[in-house]
């Protein structure tokens, strides 16, 4: 069976070279926690206790570093309100919203074929 996939072009970039912007989409979900955090902000702005608490087994360190590294890329935004005590919500932008496509495409693919993948890791749990 042969799958036809879109290939987008980057000229004058080669595939995968160290200057083509396609590295980014490769280092984007190279971060673990990265797509875990842009999924758990789907719904709209969150604290950093809520989704710490949303996202099971990431510590409070890894979080924060994570939610740096995306306000760096522009893929959320801070707001602190001037409140005692602060507080302080984290939202996605619209390219931090747009990078739920390839998270959802990744889920569809995980539904379909995660069970055989696992089971060719690891073995069949029943035997």
């Amino acid at each position: 069976m042969t799958v036809e996939v879109a290939q987008a072009q980057f000229a004058p970039y080669g595939p995968y070279t160290a200057d083509c912007p396609a590295r980014l989409g490769v280092d984007l979900f190279g971060n673990s926690w990265l797509p875990v955090v842009v999924f758990e902000l789907r719904n709209g702005p969150q604290r950093h206790s809520e989704l710490f608490t949303a996202i099971g087994g990431i510590s409070q360190k890894m979080l924060t570093q994570t939610l740096r590294r995306m306000e760096q890329m522009a893929l959320l935004r801070r707001q602190r309100y001037a409140e005692a005590p602060p507080r302080v919500e984290y939202e996605l932008t619209a390219a931090g919203r747009d990078l739920l496509v390839p998270i959802d495409a990744l889920a569809t693919w995980v539904d379909r074929h995660g069970a055989a993948v696992t089971t060719a890791m690891y073995g069949d749990p029943d035997d």
